[in-house]
This record gives C-alpha cells, structure tokens and sequence, in this order.
C-alpha cells in the first residue's frame, strides 16, 4: 500500500516532489507498543496513577489549557469520571501520562493512535493515520516539554513502525500549537470545520524522527 500525500488538501506545494509511504502488507493498523519512553527530563508512561489525580484534575478544568480543546469541564465532573478515565486512558494503545523523569510529578498527557476514519481531515483513501495530540499542564508551559515529549514518542514510533504519515490537527486560532507543529516538522496541507471552530490539519513523514 503506497500513500502520497504531497498537497493533500489542497493547500501543499505542488512544485515538490510527491512523499509516497510504504506501509506494508501489515496496512496502516499497528501503534507503539511501548509501556514507557524515556527522554531527557520526562518519562511518558502508559499507566495513570493515583498520584495523578489533582495533576489530571487541573489539566481538565484549566480554561487557558482547554481553550482550544473544547473548553473546561466542572470540576466536580471530572472528579467523579476519574476511575473511568483511569481505565480509558490505560486501555487506548498509544495514550501515555507526560511525568517528570525525576520525580514522577504529573505534567499532561500525549497520545500517538490512529484516527477516526470517521472524523474529518485525512491525508489517506481509507484514514486511520496516526495522529499525535498532547496536553499539558499550564505550569508546565514554556520550558520545551511538549517539543520534548512529542519527539521521544515519534522516534520511537520510527523505530518500531513501517513510514507513513502521521497527523497533527489543531484549532487554527490555536498559533502557539502551530508553532510548536512546525518546530517538529509538521507541514499544514489544509483546513476542515470542525467542534464550531476551523482546523488546521498537518503531516510529517514518520521517518523524520527516525534516529
């Protein structure tokens, strides 16, 4: 199975030669399987712990955090949901917690997991790309965690899955994400309507972060 995705969307540069991927006869269904991945200053593990709790808590009820992720939630709800998105998170391949390497301190979550066939913006016939999506507490903005954490997880994906792209999508008023997309590589080839508000969809080759 070969994808070229140069241009897709439309808003590419057609000047450029096509990217095609090559996915193998495994298609484009596997995730990272790893349990944790280490960098520099942050552990991304798999599993949420109780010690999480106010760090998941903040996360969701932050309005600055959730501004372009559809807003904050009660805090008494996410209270009451957190056994279940214990469960959830622990369950989805590709979902890990961002911790402090050192002290395990709570700092956001990341996940790396195949697109909804369903959900608008796809760069392949058929969807179920990779796309990688991250979130982190405000306190922990500013100091290159999140450029940290997503580039761990993509050349770890690199060394263990065939190439092929991989998506990033974010509210296009959201300039901060943008910026930090373009600082991994993402390209922006075009936008959808999507949650009220127009995105910006973006694609990297997966063997980019290849090390």
């Amino acid at each position: 199975m070969r994808i070229d995705v140069t241009g897709a969307g439309g808003s590419g540069s057609p000047d450029k030669d096509p990217v095609f991927y090559d996915l193998g006869p495994m298609g484009p269904s596997r995730t990272l399987s790893a349990a944790e991945i280490s960098s520099e200053r942050l552990l991304l593990r798999r599993a949420l712990h109780d010690a999480d709790r106010e760090g998941f808590i903040e996360l969701s009820t932050d309005p600055e955090v959730q501004a372009y992720i559809g807003g904050p939630r009660p805090r008494s709800d996410v209270e009451q949901r957190f056994d279940a998105a214990i469960a959830d998170a622990t369950s989805k391949p590709g979902a890990y917690v961002i911790a402090d390497s050192t002290t395990n301190r709570f700092i956001g979550t990341l996940m790396l997991a195949r697109r909804s066939a369903e959900a608008p913006g796809h760069v392949t016939e058929d969807g179920g790309e990779l796309e990688l999506g991250y979130v982190l507490r405000r306190s922990a903005w500013g100091v290159g965690f999140a450029f940290e954490a997503a580039t761990a997880v993509l050349r770890a994906a690199a060394d263990e899955l065939p190439d092929q792209p991989v998506l990033l999508v974010t509210q296009t008023a959201n300039k901060r994400s943008l910026k930090l997309a373009a600082r991994l590589g993402f390209r922006p080839v075009s936008t959808f309507e999507e949650y009220g508000a127009e995105q910006t969809l973006c694609v990297a080759p997966l063997s980019m972060f290849k090390i």
